[in-house]
């Protein structure tokens, strides 16, 4: 039995008792670990960073998922960059009413090394005649498709690595290229409290890019350092501010049972604390 130590921020970090390690190898892209924990039962870490855990992980993708979709209204057609460990794409597939998923990973072994020892995570979604596997880069595809999309998901991890490029301007503006009128893009965006900078970043790109931008938030305690960020570029202004009842409507229609949203958690999550307001140069979470 050893400990696994987190390598995100210099000076501050956690560490998780490693019961077994599952499976650790390095990939073309990445060095992945997977293991056991007491408390939150199978661990994901790449590079050094904790990605997923079997015990959280439906607080991230389910608010990566259901605000964006519930906020559409009418998504057909769903793009996810990353997700290799499979839990996104089982979020997506709830929605009867989404004809079409198209999921960009660029690392083929975390696809695979998750369905074998992350499988709760994935709960057999990666065999839904809807999906569209691409094992390719997610920059190269959103700047050369020529397909649309309703909803954009971008699953990726912090910007180092392989997911550096998933945070540059680039990306942003290709993203926006491929969204269809009342396209939403969303992104994890790191804890601000920790990552501000980032934010910060995120913000001015997407500043005049989206008719609507903003960020959302959701205390996932795998994700340490507060609540984390998820940036929201609609093109439509009035997607964010879809009333509660049409979203309660929207929640009953669609059958999905959840563990953490729900459409009074969906609004109540664009409240942004004040420190992050300013951070961003917005006056108000209007």
């Amino acid at each position: 039995m050893s400990d696994y130590q987190e390598t995100l921020y210099e000076g501050y970090g956690q560490r998780f008792r490693m019961d077994k390690l599952l499976h650790e190898v390095r990939t073309e892209h990445q060095h992945l670990v997977i293991f056991e924990n007491p408390r939150m039962g199978r661990v994901m870490a790449l590079d050094g960073v904790i990605q997923t855990t079997e015990a959280d992980e439906f607080i991230y993708h389910e608010m990566l998922t259901h605000v964006p979709i519930l906020a559409h209204g009418a998504a057909r057609r769903v793009l996810i960059i990353g997700g290799g460990d499979g839990g996104m794409l089982r979020e997506v597939r709830k929605h009867k009413g989404v004809e079409s998923i198209t999921m960009v990973e660029i690392d083929g072994t975390v696809v695979e090394m998750c369905k074998e020892f992350l499988p709760n995570h994935s709960r057999g979604a990666y065999d839904d005649p809807r999906l569209n596997l691409v094992i390719d880069d997610g920059m190269r595809f959103v700047a050369s498709t020529e397909e649309k999309f309703d909803v954009i998901i971008s699953d990726s991890t912090d910007p180092i690595g392989p997911g550096e490029v998933l945070f540059s301007e680039n990306f942003y503006q290709a993203c926006r290229r491929c969204l269809n009128e009342g396209g939403i893009l969303v992104t994890q965006n790191g804890t601000p409290f920790m990552q501000l900078g980032e934010v910060q970043t995120t913000a001015g790109r997407m500043n005049g890019l989206f008719a609507d931008w903003h960020f959302y938030q959701a205390a996932v305690p795998t994700y340490i350092g507060g609540s984390m960020t998820f940036a929201w570029g609609a093109t439509h202004p009035e997607s964010r501010k879809v009333s509660l009842e049409t979203l309660r409507q929207r929640f009953a229609g669609s059958g999905i049972v959840t563990r953490y949203y729900n459409p009074e958690i969906h609004l109540g999550a664009f409240a942004l604390p004040q420190y992050v307001l300013q951070a961003i140069g917005k006056p108000s979470n209007d």
